[in-house]
């Protein structure tokens, strides 16, 4: 028969066990990078600290999200298709419509003809901005001024469609979650 002394001892050896076998596994799985975090945005987040301030360029629409885009030199079909969805999802914001500005930034470059069509708000950025948007990415912008997500280019039409509906949701999560703007 066991003693009462040897078994409180695996007692105690088996607690230990239950708390520590939980924190080892954790450790060995973030370590290894076997987990993948819940992150729910579809949009690339940027590095903190890039804002109009820190370019120094001047907020265009001060204390509201945007939704920026730089018109390239000559705006071909994959360029119209990136104006329309900008139009169309703004426009599926809803009641958050008020909220959040579509601006297309204009270089002394840009095909002006393909706003023609479009009701967008437009601004001329700088070169440190014009830079950055040259990869004809969409950036959302906080009511800060801090670029905070980006989406880069497609060229699929079903690929841009499935982006402008990634922009709707973040926005929309965004949105819910600001008290500002």
């Amino acid at each position: 028969m066991n003693s009462p002394q040897k078994n409180g001892k695996k007692i105690l050896l088996l607690l230990c066990l239950a708390f520590a076998i939980p924190v080892i596994a954790a450790k060995v799985i973030l370590s290894f990078e076997l987990y993948n975090g819940g992150a729910t945005n579809k949009g690339e987040l940027l590095n903190v600290g890039i804002n109009y301030q820190s370019l120094d360029m001047p907020n265009p629409q001060p204390q509201e999200w945007q939704l920026i885009y730089q018109l390239p030199t000559i705006c071909d079909n994959t360029c119209k298709d990136r104006l329309y969805i900008l139009q169309q999802s703004h426009t599926a914001l809803g009641r958050n419509q008020d909220r959040v500005h579509t601006i297309i930034m204009l270089n002394e470059h840009s095909d002006l003809a393909a706003l023609e069509t479009f009701d967008f708000v437009t601004a001329t950025p700088n070169l440190a901005l014009s830079k950055l948007l040259n990869n004809q990415e969409f950036i959302i912008v906080d009511p800060l001024g801090s670029m905070v997500m980006s989406y880069p280019i497609t060229t699929d039409h079903q690929a841009q469609i499935m982006q402008g509906k990634a922009i709707i949701a973040d926005l929309r999560k965004m949105l819910k979650l600001s008290r500002i703007g």
